[in-house]
């Protein structure tokens, strides 16, 4: 463009910049012929120039369902106001796909990575990397226990132990519990609850009512069709997940079995689908669009201190107890 327009390469870039140094009718010149040849200006280049990238790195295990796409954007919503565009990777469940994709974020040069872990991941080691480079990382929802990292999360102790003691107030006695992978966060300290609110009110605790599994639909399938061949059924499911409550509520129907009158279900996450089902589901808001504006505010803390000396944080958002008719007891 510029030796088309006989200026210099400088002043092109000025009137794109739309600096005040350069005449109106320059700069009426220089974005007409910017219009012909298609000119798309290469933000990403301008702000690396500046020493910046604007980019701020999201890895979530799925975007489809409720909770991460509302998580999603809670961070947009800030990110945007702050200045920054996000970069959304999808693990899929996958910690050979998470470690790749730690790699792409970093290589585009992100000032900050927010991370909800997959299913599969055990270890740490694909993160060290990042703060070595003394990345900002943050992590919602899923991470591992143990771990010294700056983090949101919600309260999953204290709602798993309010819907069971929903459950126990109910009066079911044989409750059983879909349980997720025990090495996150989330789903060890939701079997917690469930394992203490039997304690508190004096219930046994029978490992045959407990199902690990990787919480989708049709895990909560196989588990409720387990459950129904013990000697004597449970009369209530707590699940860690909605989807897979769901699963159990399509058996409990195949089987002539009524919800709640037979066997109340209760899940956590509260997805939209679960006002949807007949009866409504009960289950457990995570608040998510909070946590995603939560996690990018924290990650905007940890950009802004220059000290070196961040200690990592850990923000505990507390759950909202949804009781819905799968759960109340007809009486």
């Amino acid at each position: 463009m510029a030796k088309e327009l006989g200026i210099s390469i400088s002043t092109v870039s000025r009137a794109l910049s739309n600096h005040p140094s350069i005449s109106d009718g320059t700069k009426k010149r220089v974005w007409q012929m910017a219009e012909q040849v298609n000119y798309q200006p290469n933000h990403l280049a301008a702000a690396l120039r500046k020493g910046r990238s604007n980019l701020l790195g999201v890895m979530v295990p799925h975007i489809d369902g409720h909770f991460f796409s509302s998580v999603m954007h809670g961070i947009e919503k800030v990110a945007s106001k702050a200045g920054f565009n996000v970069m959304i990777c999808q693990s899929n469940e996958d910690v050979a796909s998470e470690r790749k994709n730690i790699e792409t974020l970093m290589n585009a040069q992100v000032e900050g990575i927010l991370v909800s872990l997959s299913r599969t991941t055990h270890d740490f080691k694909h993160f060290e990397k990042v703060r070595k480079r003394e990345i900002p990382l943050v992590f919602f929802d899923r991470m591992l226990d143990g771990l010294n990292v700056s983090a949101v999360i919600i309260d999953d102790y204290q709602g798993a132990y309010q819907i069971m003691k929903h459950l126990l107030e109910q009066g079911n006695t044989r409750i059983a519990h879909f349980a997720g992978p025990q090495h996150l966060n989330i789903y060890k300290n939701r079997h917690q609850g469930y394992l203490d609110a039997l304690r508190a009110y004096g219930i046994p605790y029978d490992e045959n009512l407990v199902y690990y599994c990787d919480m989708k639909l049709e895990d909560g399938v196989e588990g409720m069709e387990k459950l129904l061949k013990l000697p004597v059924r449970p009369d209530a499911v707590f699940s860690s997940s909605d989807f897979s409550v769901v699963g159990a509520m399509q058996v409990l129907k195949s089987h002539q079995l009524r919800v709640p009158h037979d066997v109340a279900l209760a899940g956590f996450s509260n997805e939209t689908f679960t006002s949807l089902t007949e009866p409504r589901l009960t289950s457990v808001d995570q608040h998510c669009e909070q946590m995603g504006q939560t996690a990018v505010r924290l990650f905007l803390e940890m950009l802004d201190d220059h000290s070196g000396r961040f200690s990592p944080r850990r923000i505990v958002l507390q759950p909202e107890i949804l009781i819905r008719e799968s759960s109340v007891r007809p009486k």
